[in-house]
């Protein structure tokens, strides 16, 4: 893992927030979360199979996403879907369609499994983490003042 490619991680999430119309208090959180999860994907991606690698990548990003929306009391949506643009598979959705228009179906069908894989594997995560409690992203402070309340 070079700067550069952490740092392309960082401002193309960064871009992709401002694209969004992202809050602006929020952009450098939603760049930090890009990058998380592209430092997990390319960690994982030296030992492990692709997918694998996108599935963990996308359950930090979900998780981080899920902090920082408590902690920054807004919606955690703001932080997933910018978070998640490192690791979406577009070069394979791009050949798949390349391959379609070219006429070699084969080639196209290859691509655009591996590209639907991917997706399968991001969405699992997002299910998975989706479904914790949200009391697990509560600090220790937020943790004993709902329990003063009950």
């Amino acid at each position: 893992m070079s700067i550069p490619v952490l740092l392309a991680a960082f401002l193309g999430t960064i871009a992709f927030s401002i694209l969004y119309s992202i809050p602006t208090r929020y952009v450098v959180f939603c760049g930090l979360n890009g990058l998380i999860g592209w430092i997990v994907y390319s960690i994982i991606g030296l030992y492990a199979h692709t997918l694998f690698a996108i599935f963990f990548a996308t359950v930090a990003i979900y998780v981080f996403a899920r902090i920082f929306a408590v902690h920054l009391k807004c919606p955690e949506i703001v932080f997933l879907i910018p978070g998640i643009f490192p690791i979406v598979p577009g070069a394979g959705i791009y050949w798949t369609a390349y391959y379609f228009i070219a006429g070699n179906f084969s080639a196209a069908s290859v691509s655009g499994t591996g590209a639907i894989k991917a997706c399968l594997a991001m969405v699992l995560a997002i299910a998975l983490v989706h479904e914790l409690p949200q009391g697990l992203f509560y600090g220790k402070k937020r943790a004993t003042d709902t329990k003063a309340v009950k």
